[in-house]
C-alpha cells in the first residue's frame, strides 16, 4: 500500500522507476537541458555529489553513449565523464567514479588526472548545501555564493525544473560563458571574495564600500524549466493498471550502497527484532 501511495502522488518518482533511472532527480537535469541546452559540444564533464548516480545516469545516456554507438567514433572522442561523492556508488558505464571529498584539492587533483589537465566543459551539482539553522547566517552564505558565481560567470540563471516540486524552495544556478578574473588563482578564492573589483572594471573595492547597491546591484533571473504540458510534480495521477486489473509497484532501480542513514535503519531493525523477542518471551512466559 506504501509504494503504490507514493507512485500515485510522485508522477516523477513512478516515471523513473519505469525509465531505468536510480532517482526521480534525473528529470531535473533532463529539464535544465531541454531549455539551456547544456551537453551541447560537451567532452569533459565533473558530477559533483553524484551518489546515488541519476544525475551520472543521465550523462552517460546523453553523452556517452551515443558516442560509443556513432559509427563515427574516433580514437579519443568518447566523453569523460566523472562523479565524484562521500558515499559509494554503483558502477555507471562511462562513468569514473571517484569517492572523495568536493572541497578538497586532492579530489581536485584526481579529476584534473583524468582529464589530462584539460578544463571541464560542464559541472553538474545536485547537493545540497550544509546549514546552519541561523536563517541570517545561512542567507549571507547564499549571497557569498551568488557573489562568487556572478565573479566567474557573466551568465546566471536560477531554473526552477517542473520536476521540482512547487513545496520546495530549490533552485538550481545555471552558469554559462567561464570567465575567471584576470590573474585568479583557485586557491587565492577566500581573498578574490574579499576584494572584489567592480562590475565598471575600476579599481578593487571592498565589498562593505556598498558597488552592489543602487544600479550596480545585481539581479537574477528566475526561469520555470520544462514542458508547461508534462506532468505536474505536485498532483496525484492514477495508477496504470495491468491486464488483470491491479498495479504492480517496482523496487528502485539502484539503492544507496552505504547511505547516510544506514546506521539509524540498522539500529531501528534491531530494535523491532528486540521487541519482537520480548513479546515472544512473554508469550511463552
Amino acid at each position: 500500500m506504501g509504494k503504490a501511495s507514493r507512485d500515485k502522488r510522485d508522477i516523477y518518482y513512478r516515471k523513473a522507476k519505469e525509465e531505468g533511472w536510480r532517482a526521480r532527480s534525473a528529470f531535473k537535469l533532463l529539464q535544465i537541458d531541454e531549455e539551456f541546452n547544456i551537453f551541447e559540444g560537451v567532452k569533459r564533464v565533473v558530477d559533483l555529489c553524484a551518489a546515488p548516480g541519476s544525475w551520472s545516469q543521465v550523462l552517460s545516456r546523453k553523452l556517452y553513449l551515443p558516442a560509443k554507438l556513432s559509427p563515427d567514433l574516433k580514437d579519443g572522442d568518447l566523453p569523460l565523464i566523472v562523479a565524484i561523492d562521500l558515499q559509494p556508488m554503483a558502477p555507471i558505464e562511462g562513468v569514473i567514479e571517484v569517492q572523495g571529498d568536493i572541497t578538497n584539492a586532492r579530489t581536485a587533483e584526481v579529476v584534473i588526472r583524468h582529464f589530462d589537465g584539460c578544463k571541464a566543459d560542464l559541472v553538474v551539482c545536485d547537493g545540497a548545501p550544509d546549514v546552519t539553522g541561523l536563517h541570517d547566517m545561512d542567507e549571507f552564505v547564499q549571497f557569498q555564493l551568488i557573489l562568487a558565481l556572478k565573479l566567474f560567470f557573466p551568465v546566471v540563471t536560477f531554473a526552477k525544473p517542473k520536476s521540482s516540486r512547487n513545496s520546495s524552495i530549490e533552485a538550481f544556478a545555471v552558469c554559462e560563458n567561464y570567465s575567471p578574473p584576470e590573474g585568479f588563482n583557485p586557491k587565492d578564492l577566500h581573498r578574490l571574495l574579499e576584494k572584489v573589483g567592480s562590475p565598471s572594471g575600476g579599481d578593487d573595492l571592498d565589498c562593505s564600500s556598498g558597488w552592489l547597491e543602487g544600479p550596480n546591484k545585481v539581479y537574477i533571473p528566475f526561469l520555470a524549466c520544462g514542458d508547461l504540458s508534462g506532468y505536474d510534480s505536485d498532483r496525484s495521477y492514477p495508477l496504470p493498471r495491468g491486464a488483470e486489473g491491479t498495479y504492480r509497484s517496482l523496487d528502485p532501480v539502484q539503492p544507496p550502497i552505504a547511505p547516510p542513514y544506514k546506521r539509524a535503519l540498522e539500529m531501528k531493525k534491531a530494535s523491532s527484532q528486540g521487541i519482537r523477542e520480548l513479546e515472544k518471551l512473554s508469550l511463552d512466559s
